[in-house]
């Protein structure tokens, strides 16, 4: 009965979202039609053919059923800007978007919680100041001046804009290697903000471990220090931030827009950007959807898999 609860929620909260979406969008300064006709000579009659063609020149209410009705087809509308289906349009940029996050979260993860075990274990240690200390920075740091400061300090050694170059030869490898190169500093960016969140969290969990009784029997049975903390402490500390990784999932995506946006990147952070230069009402509905849809996929998840780590936390 809770996970039918949890699964409604989750369904009720990505209906919400796309309820309010479609409002909130419609108030964004701009005419799409205008900036659809910007530098091109057109005539009032032809503009308006065409907010009759995208049904701009309907109520409102009629605007929303419509958007309504397609969305639970799975139909998102057609792009403005790009007269294509949004579906479309967003299917060619999630490649990019997942490569960059899938990238950055997987080496934050890792490294956070190498970072926070080793932190916490070496209590008030100079290790342990300086990892505290920089996370919490990094923690403050937006991730937009971030990326700015690290196009400054690194531009001459990686790429700052874009994908992949276009004179790099065909082949696989060399196209791999060109990604991996324009690949550097957007991922450095995420990482560096997400993986202080994960080491500050791990450090903070282990520390409430260490002082477990369980931790003192194994002691007393000979153990030695490094078994105690592989075999017994982390792996009852880890399951705040492995479910702290799939509920921050928002945090990295919000925090792909800004980077993607900052290198030029080629992914739906940017694309969601040149939407809002229009507006592309259904382009940013779509987006909407799709990144909000993801979020709440991945809090669900969290909320099983706190379940299945967790015996004690009941999932049905």
């Amino acid at each position: 009965m809770r996970l039918a609860g949890r699964f409604g929620g989750a369904a009720l909260s990505l209906l919400m979202v796309a309820v309010l979406g479609f409002f909130l969008f419609r108030v964004v300064p701009g005419d799409p039609v205008v900036s659809m006709t910007r530098g091109r000579p057109t005539t009032a009659a032809m503009q308006a053919e065409l907010r009759a063609q995208f049904g701009l020149d309907r109520p409102l209410h009629e605007q929303f059923w419509s958007y309504f009705t397609s969305l639970l087809r799975g139909d998102l509308g057609t792009s403005f800007t790009f007269r294509r289906p949004v579906s479309e349009v967003i299917g060619e940029r999630l490649g990019p978007t997942l490569l960059l996050v899938g990238t950055a979260t997987l080496i934050a993860v890792l490294l956070g919680l190498w970072l926070g075990v080793r932190a916490a274990w070496r209590r008030d240690s100079a290790f342990d100041k300086v990892t505290t200390g920089v996370s919490l920075t990094l923690w403050a740091v937006p991730t937009f001046w971030l990326g700015m400061l690290l196009m400054m300090v690194t531009g001459d050694l990686f790429p700052s804009r874009g994908m992949r170059d276009t004179d790099t030869a065909p082949d696989f490898v060399s196209q791999a290697l060109d990604v991996g190169h324009h690949l550097v500093l957007p991922s450095v960016t995420l990482v560096a903000v997400v993986c202080a969140e994960y080491a500050l969290v791990m450090r903070s969990s282990l520390l409430e471990e260490m002082h477990a009784p369980y931790l003192t029997t194994a002691r007393a049975k000979g153990l030695r220090d490094d078994l105690v903390r592989r075999r017994h402490a982390v792996p009852n500390a880890v399951l705040p931030a492995i479910t702290l990784v799939f509920l921050r999932f928002g945090l990295v995506v919000a925090g792909a827009i800004t980077t993607e946006t900052v290198f030029s990147w080629p992914g739906l952070g940017l694309l969601f950007y040149d939407a809002l230069t229009g507006p592309d009402y259904f382009l940013l509905q779509g987006l909407l959807v799709v990144t909000a849809g993801a979020v709440v996929v991945m809090n669900l998840l969290a909320d099983l898999l706190h379940g299945v780590l967790d015996p004690r936390v009941k999932v049905v």
